[in-house]
C-alpha cells in the first residue's frame, strides 16, 4: 500500500517527505506543550471572570563558606475563569472562552499554511535543482549511434548531477572506442578476403586453362608438362592456405602460454636445421632474456631469413643482443635493399615488390605480415632499415625479462 501511494518522482517524494517533516515537527511541538501544562506548572483555577496571579516567595541562602546572595524563588499560580452556573450565568457570555476558541482557529490556521508554504518551496527547489537533469536527459536523447563523439553537458553547479554526466561521457567514449574497434576489424576482415579471393583466382585460373586445353585436344596434350605445371600451381595453393592458416592462427587464437628463454639459443636451435644457399653470419650476445613463444618466434625468424636468402648475393646476418628495457633481433642482407617508401608497405597482406616477384614468382606476400602479427601479439614492434651492407635489415624488438623475475624464475 506504501508503495502504491508514494509518488514516482523524485520531486514528489522530496516535496512529500518535508510536509511529512512539518506536519511531525507541528505534532512535536503541540504535544510537548500539552504535557508542560499537564504537568502542573501551569495550573488554572478560580470562579471570576477575571484572572489574577498571586505568588509566594521563598528566600534561599548560600551554602556554608560562600557569598554569593541569597536567591529567591517565587511560585507563581495563574487563576483563570470557569464558566459559572446559576444566576451568573444569566449575566451574559463569557469573552474568554470565546477568546480561546479564536486563537485555536488562528493556530491551526497558521500550521496549514505552514505546511502549505513548506510543500510549495520543496517543489519549487526540487524542480530548480532537478532542471540540469532533465537536460542531460534530453540531449542523451539526440545523441545518434553514428556519432558519437558527441557528449552531454556537465552542469557546473550540481556536483552529483556533473558527475553523471561526466560519468554518460566516458560510457559514450568507450562505446564510440568499442565501434570504431569493431568498424576496423569488419574492414580489414573484408580486405583479407578480398587479398585471399585476388591470390587464390591466379593459381586456379592457371590450372583451369591447362586442363581445358588437355580436354579439348587430348592428343596433343603433353601429359609431364601438363603435370609438371599443374602440380606447381597445387604447390601454390598449397602455400598460399597455409600462410592464411598461420595468419588466422596468429590473429584470432587465444595466445599460448609464453617460455622463458636466452633468445640466442633459439636462434642457434633454428638455424641448425636450416640449409641455407648463402652463408648467415651469427653475432649473438648472452643474457637476452625474453618470455615468448618458442614455436610462433621460430616462425618469426624462418619468415625473415627466407626473405633475406631470397634478396641476398653473398651474405646474410644474424644478430641478438640486449639493452636495458628491450631485446632486438636484426636480420640483414646484403641484396639490393627497400625504398623508404615501401619500407611499410612491404608488411601489408599479399604485397610483392618488383624484386620479390622476379626473385620468386611462388610467393605468397604473406611471410612480413605474418612476422609482424607475431611480434605485435608478443608486444614488440618489427621494422625494417638499410643495413651495413647496403640491403635491407630486418630488425624485431621484444620487452626483455625484469631481472627480479629472472632471479625468481
Amino acid at each position: 500500500m506504501r508503495e502504491r501511494y508514494r509518488p514516482r518522482s523524485v520531486r514528489g517524494q522530496v516535496t512529500l517527505l518535508a510536509v511529512t517533516m512539518t506536519v511531525l515537527t507541528l505534532l512535536t511541538t503541540g504535544a510537548g506543550m500539552y504535557f508542560l501544562a499537564a504537568t502542573g506548572v501551569v495550573r488554572w483555577r478560580g470562579d471570576l471572570p477575571g484572572s489574577s496571579l498571586t505568588g509566594a516567595g521563598t528566600r534561599l541562602r548560600p551554602p556554608h563558606g560562600r557569598s554569593r546572595p541569597p536567591v529567591h524563588v517565587v511560585q507563581v499560580t495563574v487563576v483563570a475563569p470557569v464558566r459559572r452556573t446559576g444566576a451568573s450565568a444569566s449575566q451574559g457570555p463569557l469573552p474568554d472562552v470565546a477568546w480561546l476558541g479564536s486563537v485555536r482557529l488562528v493556530v491551526a490556521l497558521e500550521a496549514a499554511e505552514l505546511i502549505a508554504l513548506n510543500a510549495w518551496a520543496a517543489w519549487k527547489v526540487t524542480g530548480r535543482l532537478l532542471r540540469p537533469v532533465e537536460t542531460v536527459g534530453a540531449e542523451l536523447s539526440l545523441i545518434d549511434f553514428d556519432d558519437l563523439t558527441v557528449g552531454v553537458s556537465e552542469p557546473r553547479r550540481a556536483q552529483e548531477i556533473t558527475c553523471l554526466a561526466r560519468a554518460i561521457n566516458r560510457f559514450l567514449g568507450r562505446l564510440n572506442r568499442a565501434k570504431e574497434e569493431r568498424e576496423e576489424i569488419a574492414y580489414r576482415q573484408r580486405q583479407f578476403a578480398s587479398d585471399v579471393s585476388h591470390e587464390l583466382r591466379t593459381p586456379i585460373a592457371g590450372l583451369r586453362v591447362r586442363l581445358e586445353e588437355a580436354q579439348q585436344d587430348p592428343g596433343r596434350a603433353r601429359l609431364p608438362e601438363l603435370l609438371g605445371t599443374t602440380l606447381d600451381q597445387v604447390e601454390r595453393l598449397q602455400m598460399i592456405t597455409d600462410d592464411v592458416l598461420r595468419l588466422a592462427r596468429v590473429r584470432g587464437c587465444p595466445p599460448a602460454e609464453p617460455q622463458r628463454l636466452d633468445l640466442a639459443a633459439l636462434v642457434r636451435m633454428e638455424m641448425a636445421q636450416r640449409t641455407d644457399r648463402v652463408p648467415v653470419r651469427l653475432q649473438l650476445a648472452r643474457g637476452a632474456i625474453v618470455d615468448v613463444v618458442p614455436s610462433q618466434i621460430g616462425r618469426l625468424l624462418a619468415n625473415l631469413l627466407d626473405n633475406a636468402q631470397r634478396h641476398a648475393r653473398h651474405l646474410v646476418t644474424v644478430e641478438v643482443h640486449a639493452t636495458e628495457t628491450a631485446v632486438e633481433l636484426a636480420v640483414g642482407d646484403d641484396g639490393p635493399g627497400i625504398a623508404k617508401a615501401d619500407r611499410e608497405r612491404v608488411f601489408h597482406r599479399f604485397t610483392r615488390l618488383e624484386d620479390a616477384r622476379r626473385l620468386d614468382g611462388n610467393g605468397t606476400g604473406l611471410g612480413l605480415a605474418i612476422a609482424r602479427e607475431i611480434a605485435q601479439a608478443h608486444r614488440g614492434s618489427l621494422g625494417v632499415e638499410e643495413s651495413a651492407y647496403q640491403g635491407a635489415r630486418f630488425v624485431l624488438r621484444l620487452p626483455g625479462a625484469r631481472s627480479g623475475e629472472r632471479r625468481s624464475s
